[in-house]
């Protein structure tokens, strides 16, 4: 074999699993028939509804607030055990975190690894931007137990890996 093609290989990557939650769809396939449906999946929220989000009248009643969002369902489904966390972790962790070590997971099933039992290495690449949680959290004492990176998006890549074993 010639040198120069196995190091044309060493950069060559291969996406084998995908994962996603997304509004009014629970995985990347749900997803895709929605896409060529054309099922709109942002869902417009009553008085009530925002009241019930916590979310003040004076906030909603105004003219240029938009009364729309995408939610996700079943976040509050995350099994916490499985992924190492003790109860109190899984309850102060990010959501978004959370979802993202679900969808981490599935990817790897679907593309057919476990890493507890594969030898290779296996890569995980991930982006994830600020939100507001972590202030959030801090701000509440009652939850301010010791910094993590599983309550902020910055750590998400490095907490999955470790939780999950990914050496790649």
């Amino acid at each position: 074999m010639d040198n120069a093609n196995v190091d044309d290989n060493l950069n060559d990557i291969a996406v084998i699993g995908m994962s996603g939650r997304f509004p009014g769809a629970r995985d990347v396939n749900e997803f895709w028939r929605n896409l060529r449906d054309g099922v709109h999946s942002i869902k417009f929220l009553s008085d009530e509804e925002l009241t019930r989000a916590g979310i003040d009248r004076s906030v909603w009643g105004r003219s240029d607030y938009v009364r729309a969002g995408g939610m996700l369902e079943d976040i509050d489904l995350f099994d916490g055990e499985f992924f190492g966390f003790t109860p109190k972790e899984a309850e102060i962790t990010d959501p978004q975190h959370r979802v993202f070590l679900e969808c981490a997971w599935e990817a790897l099933e679907g593309a057919g690894y476990d890493p507890e039992r594969y030898e290779g290495r296996i890569g995980l690449y991930a982006g994830a931007g600020m939100n507001d949680y972590l202030l959030n959290i801090y701000s509440n004492r009652a939850c301010s137990t010791r910094p993590t990176s599983s309550r902020s998006s910055s750590g998400t890549r490095k907490t999955t890996s470790r939780r999950k074993s990914l050496t790649g």
